[in-house]
């Protein structure tokens, strides 16, 4: 089934010929060409769009007209091209026509483009990624203008990290700008490439640092279609990248074995030189919550294995527990008689034989009261009483029980 075809597209910076052979070719296949004339040469568009297109400057629509065209290109089965400055991903404003688009019966797809920093460091002759100097790039904006920022996307917080950034949207407000990036920590020598309408015929390139940052871009009176560069990785040599060393080997090529053990010596020594930096120990006057909990936690089972230690070693009678728990014995004391008068040496003797006879037979209990008179050294005739009350039986009657 035919139906219409919905093209948002990459045209680049700007110059005609930087557009993506993709992008060109839906150009030349659209029925209507929908391109903002203040962010994209003419030329772009008069090179590929075909003589009888519909030709439409976006800069004079609103979303909603801008949606009324991809209607009549659902009922009228059109092709449309519609033509973003750079790469439609960056601050395009192609999310919420792409979402409207998506919900009409066409297709809808999303041609990427060279996006304007990419341009920029071209220009120049730089590569953002310089090996041991800046392997990460930032691309975002000043807050405070059209659209709101999100909560945590403020530039002196990017600008902590210390790599390259692209910021865009932001000539207006250099002095703002300035004042954001020192308190992210860049110094006022830090590089700055400013770069204004990249690739088109007037374009302006001036390397500047941050501190001459706002005085350069009032004297060229530059406050749109400006793109700042910033990092010391726009003049810092760096290293020799290892892709291509001849001591680096993958899929496609084998080391050389002199370059291979030539790289590995130098790995070896530029760790020497710059020792890994150890991190900081914890200030142990200030503790979490979790640490605390923890050692709350530690001290207490630390005293619950104490207490049962001592439970487990002591020696004491039963009589001398702490008074708090004397109710724990006073059921075990009222179903055991009190056995006869014992002298006092063999207190220790009697609780042993009393403890044996819960658990097991007479003749164990007897030898328990042995070993403990042997221990104390006691006199026979004890010793021989302390086995009388082992010996009997724990009958129930009434008239054993009163002998």
């Amino acid at each position: 089934m035919v139906t219409g075809r919905i093209s948002f597209i990459g045209a680049g910076p700007g110059a005609a010929d930087l557009i993506t052979v993709r992008g060109a070719k839906r150009i030349a296949e659209a029925d209507i060409v929908v391109w903002a004339a203040s962010l994209v040469t003419p030329e772009c568009v008069q090179e590929h769009a075909r003589a009888d297109a519909e030709l439409v400057d976006s800069s004079r629509l609103t979303h909603e007209q801008a949606v009324e065209i991809y209607r009549r290109a659902e009922r009228d089965k059109l092709k449309v091209a519609r033509v973003h400055s750079g790469d439609p991903s960056l601050w395009g404003a192609v999310q919420e026509q792409y979402d409207a688009a998506v919900r009409m019966n066409v297709e809808v797809e999303i041609v990427p483009g060279v996006a304007a920093f990419s341009a920029a460091a071209a220009a120049v002759g730089r590569e953002l990624t310089v090996p041991e100097v800046a392997q990460s790039l930032v691309l975002t904006r000043l807050e405070g203008g059209k659209t709101p920022m999100p909560d945590g996307e403020k530039v002196r917080e990017f600008a902590k990290h210390g790599t390259t950034m692209a910021l865009f949207l932001s000539a207006a407000r250099t002095g703002q700008l300035v004042e954001e990036l020192r308190a992210g920590g860049y110094p006022d020598d830090t590089p700055v490439l400013v770069a204004y309408k990249v690739t088109w015929p007037d374009e302006l390139l001036v390397r500047s640092t941050l501190g001459e940052l706002e005085a350069d871009c009032k004297k060229h009176k530059l406050w749109r279609h400006t793109l700042f560069i910033i990092g010391k990785g726009l003049t810092a040599g760096g290293t020799r990248s290892h892709l291509y060393h001849a001591g680096h080997f993958h899929t496609y090529r084998k080391a050389d074995k002199e370059a291979r053990r030539a790289l590995r010596a130098e790995r070896s020594s530029r760790r020497t030189e710059t020792p890994r930096e150890q991190p900081e120990e914890p200030d142990a006057t200030k503790l979490k919550e979790s640490d605390a909990a923890w050692w709350a936690v530690r001290d207490w089972q630390e005293s619950a294995r104490g207490a049962a230690r001592f439970g487990a070693s002591r020696s004491i009678p039963i009589h001398q527990a702490d008074e708090s728990q004397s109710q724990l014995f006073s059921a075990e004391e009222a179903a055991e008689p009190e056995p006869e008068a014992v002298a006092p040496q063999q207190e220790s003797t009697t609780t042993a034989t009393r403890t044996a006879a819960k658990t097991g037979t007479a003749r164990k209990s007897g030898g328990a009261a042995k070993s403990g008179s042997t221990k104390r050294k006691a006199p026979a005739k004890p010793a021989a009483k302390s086995k009388q009350p082992a010996k009997r039986k724990p009958a129930a009657k009434p008239d054993e029980q009163s002998e």
